[in-house]
């Protein structure tokens, strides 16, 4: 499984932006997708998940202005990002994992960079 993230950049606080990550190889496996983020030397953080039946969760921090997405065949999914604050800063990483009998392994898009200034 590959995973390619697009979107980031600058934003100003109270506005919006949109994620996307490609997925290829055997997206059919994938088990759960999601978005994680992360600041320099801080750890990397669940911010948003979903699973194969769609079902959604989120970090507490976010719940109402994020929304995370997937098309049927798994091969995108997306983080809607509304109401930004300069706390929400961070690189932004999509994640497919995929379970097994025994072990979970995960699949890390390359992270993109959101910055929230005015």
């Amino acid at each position: 499984v590959q995973l390619q993230a697009f979107g980031g950049g600058l934003v100003q606080p109270g506005g919006s932006m949109r994620l996307s990550c490609a997925v290829s190889g055997s997206p059919a496996s994938i088990d759960y997708m999601g978005w994680y983020r992360q600041n320099p030397g801080e750890q990397r953080d669940l911010v948003a998940q979903i699973t194969n039946a769609g079902a959604t969760t989120y970090e507490d921090s976010v719940k109402g202005r994020f929304a995370i997405s997937r098309d049927n065949a798994k091969t995108t999914i997306y983080l809607q990002m509304n109401s930004l604050k300069p706390e929400d800063t961070a690189v932004y990483y999509c994640n497919a994992r995929v379970l097994d009998l025994f072990s979970a392994y995960d699949y890390w898009g390359q992270g993109t960079l959101v910055t929230v200034s005015s």
